[in-house]
């Protein structure tokens, strides 16, 4: 029926054809000789229903301009509640019954809040693509144009009629009824205000009326011309928006401003790898601590991403001291669709580049190499044409005046080290004592007597003027995380969230504390109580302080974002030595093990996935080390040797604390096999993570964006669901999704909780 199909229609067909070739082929054939019989049946019928349509609207005209008691018909109806007249023309209409005409009805767009445009039954004709009535259901295709408001007219002639007004926006959802009968059926409507839920941006509306349910969602482009091909998105609707029946399906034009979407009530969404797991292993198999992956030129495209999703990465990490801002446009746009069409829940981060001292772009080249006694220049100036060789820029101007001869400058955290032995005007001479490989924006310190060189880097701004324009940039294109470079105090994570609130009313993005310098050391604890969570970069930071310092700073900052509940990401050089080889050494293993026991929140690629040769298997390994590590640790019942935080020790909410701790104590003491958290901001399910229970916690929540934003904290499986204050009904309806795609099944033991009742629920699933 229609021209082209989205990969997800194509998704939902291929999975209920055959597992054999040629009754693939069957299939195929049968179902392309079914949709010329339905295109040909609607090409004859098509004069019909123009025919239908034009006599409706004469019968209406005749029948409203009979009543005298009729209201305006463009009064608002959507706020407060239903205008007195209306309530009474409704009441009139209610009455009457006429089985024997056909139910129809039209899309109307108003363009602007004075007048309502009326399509004529031509442009009726190419809005509705296709129509089909089989088996007493309805399936049709649309093309929408955006609008400020949609008028939606239903006719169920000759005798009722009914009229609404409803502001929506395409990327909201839009539920529409009809009949599952051949008549069109009398339409009732109770007497309130059409039900909104709270996200005014992300709004669904529902007609109330007790028929068969289709769901459309749709989204636009800015376009508001409604013959524009451009502005129009086309929307596959099948009954229920049940998975049996193809579920729906939408495509969205590509547009740059992100608008969180809302759960369907009818659906539930789950991360397509977590469901894999779920079905073939159960419970116990879904791994708790989460990956981050950098993002670079090996893995910005469309499939490579996918491979990382398929891989197990939970958030993509987009560099700004890398690549320009229209390639980094392009590789969230790609993450976004990844989402939107295989059925993932990757969160963005956006990390800021920092105002330290970094090398240049080394002219284009990818990397260069050091080797031992090489002499290299540092300069600050700007070169009209190619980089002269082993000449690396700085972008600090005062590099040369700052630097004594006898000097040593480190690259890259210590990965490559140079002694300075002459400076000549705006040019440093360095003799490379320590050789290794050279990358693009590598950071760059200085150390003299043995004690690193500090005063240059205290007078820099934390966020630098670059760093301004990159987060509008974030801002703009609705990245989940902003990891800040190089925080020295708690005012700049203060200074920055009132900034993100000015610019972007309602914006949840979580802010990431880097810790890498002495300076965040000196100020953690009020750095991380003022930030969204933290990350141990680990190779800055061991260029900073001495060596042998690195593990236990980590291991202090992973137990200090436990106790003020705030998710930690391991980082820097996991792997690093995947960059050029298919194994990593043993020691790298070790290290990522020990991250995985200290229960740090996520482990994060950086080289390894942005540049690396073998960027999938750098990811497996960490997935299979991390998996193989929390399940030594549940076999030998490390968990109940785990401290909980005490009650109330960082919060005032000091209840729902209580109510998390006994969670985690209740399940692991009755070896549930799931904690269920229905959460609308995501705190208390980040409570229940704080605990490390033993079993997963499948976190329920309505709105998108905080399901992505849990996909960074431990042992969180994150669904998107509709629910409201009953628990009743939402564990029912929980249940019913759950069990009808085989991950859960009845007998299965799980505790439920909610941030809108303060109790705790056990039972079995029935």
């Amino acid at each position: 029926m229609f021209e082209s199909a989205s990969p997800t229609t194509q998704r939902v067909l291929s999975s209920s054809s055959s597992s054999s070739t040629d009754t693939r082929g069957k299939h195929r054939i049968q179902a392309e000789v079914k949709r010329l019989e339905l295109e040909a049946r609607f090409l004859e019928e098509e004069v019909e229903q123009v025919e239908k349509l034009e006599k409706a609207s004469t019968k209406c005209k005749e029948m409203l301009s009979n009543m005298d008691t009729r209201p305006d018909p463009l009064l608002p109806l959507t706020r407060g509640p239903l205008n007195p007249l209306w309530d009474r023309w409704f009441e009139e209409r209610d009455d009457d019954d006429n089985d024997n005409d056909d139910g129809l009805f039209s899309l109307g767009l108003q363009l602007s809040g004075k007048s309502v445009t009326r399509f004529p039954p031509s442009i009726i004709r190419r809005q509705f693509r296709s129509y089909q009535h089989q088996n007493n259901s309805y399936s049709f295709g649309i093309s929408v144009p955006l609008s400020a408001l949609i008028t939606i007219s239903i006719f169920s002639l000759p005798i009722s009629f009914s009229k609404f007004e409803i502001p929506l926006t395409m990327a909201q959802s839009l539920q529409l009824f009809t009949s599952s009968t051949t008549r069109s059926p009398p339409i009732s409507l109770p007497k309130h205000s059409l039900s909104k839920t709270p996200s005014s941006s992300t709004a669904a509306f529902r007609l109330p009326v007790s028929f068969n349910k289709f769901s459309i969602r749709a989204s636009s482009s800015p376009d508001l011309n409604p013959l524009s091909s451009a502005s129009t998105s086309q929307v596959l609707v099948s009954e229920n928006g049940s998975s049996s029946g193809g579920g729906f399906v939408s495509t969205s034009a590509t547009t740059r401003e992100f608008v969180p979407a809302v759960s369907d009530g009818s659906s539930i969404d789950v991360d397509t790898v977590t469901e894999a797991e779920l079905k073939e292993n159960g419970f116990r198999s879904t791994r708790r601590t989460k990956l981050v992956c950098t993002i670079g030129p090996v893995t910005c495209g469309f499939e490579q991403l996918e491979a990382l999703a398929v891989g197990g990465m939970n958030v993509a990490r987009i560099n700004m001291c890398h690549g320009t801002r229209e390639w980094h446009r392009m590789v969230i746009e790609r993450v976004r669709r990844l989402n939107e069409e295989k059925g993932y829940a990757v969160a963005i981060m956006m990390d800021t580049e920092g105002s330290e001292i970094h090398m240049g772009d080394l002219g284009g080249a990818s990397s260069a190499k050091a080797e031992d006694g090489e002499i290299w220049t540092f300069s600050v100036r700007a070169f009209d044409s190619t980089l002269p060789e082993r000449t690396i820029n700085v972008n600090y101007e005062g590099f040369a005046e700052d630097v004594r001869v006898g000097d040593d400058l480190l690259v890259d955290g210590g990965m490559v080290r140079f002694e300075v032995i002459e400076k000549i005007g705006p040019d440093v001479k360095c003799l490379c004592t320590d050789p290794g490989l050279l990358l693009p924006r590598a950071n760059l310190t200085f150390w003299r007597d043995g004690h690193l060189v500090r005063e240059r880097n205290a007078m820099l701004p934390t966020i630098s003027s670059k760093d301004w324009l990159d987060i509008d940039f974030g801002i703009s294109e609705g990245v989940d995380f902003l990891a800040i470079s190089f925080v020295k105090s708690a005012e700049v994570i203060k200074h920055l969230k009132s900034y993100i609130a000015a610019r972007s009313r309602g914006s949840d993005i979580s802010i990431i504390a880097k810790i890498e310098s002495l300076d965040s050391l000196k100020n953690l604890e009020e750095i991380i109580v003022a930030s969204d969570g933290a990350m141990v970069a680990r190779g800055d930071l061991g260029a900073q302080i001495p060596l042998e310092q690195v593990p236990s700073v980590q291991q202090k900052v992973v137990q200090l974002c436990r106790r003020l509940n705030k998710p930690v990401i391991v980082a820097s050089q996991l792997l690093e030595s995947m960059i050029e080889y298919p194994t990593p050494t043993r020691a790298e293993v070790a290290d990522v093990s020990e991250a995985v026991r200290q229960r740090a929140d996520a482990l994060m690629l950086s080289g390894e996935s942005a540049m690396g040769q073998f960027p999938e298997k750098a990811l497996t390994v960490l997935r299979s080390v991390s998996l193989r590590i929390e399940k030594w640790w549940r076999d030998e019942k490390r968990h109940e040797a785990m401290e909980l935080p005490e009650v109330g020790s960082s919060y005032s909410d000091s209840i729902l604390e209580e109510i998390c701790n006994s969670t985690a104590k209740m399940a692991n003491n009755l070896e549930v096999d799931a904690i269920f958290v229905y959460t609308k901001t995501g705190h208390m399910a980040s409570l229940l993570s704080r605990c490390r229970p033993d079993c997963p916690i499948f976190a329920f929540t309505s709105t998108t964006s905080v399901r992505r934003r849990l996909n960074l904290q431990w042992g969180l499986i994150p669904f998107r669901l509709s629910f409201s204050d009953d628990m009743e009904n939402n564990l029912n309806k929980t249940f019913m999704l759950l069990k009808a795609r085989n991950l859960i099944k009845s007998g299965d033991l799980v505790l439920a909780v909610s941030d809108m009742l303060q109790s705790i629920q056990v039972m079995n699933v029935p």
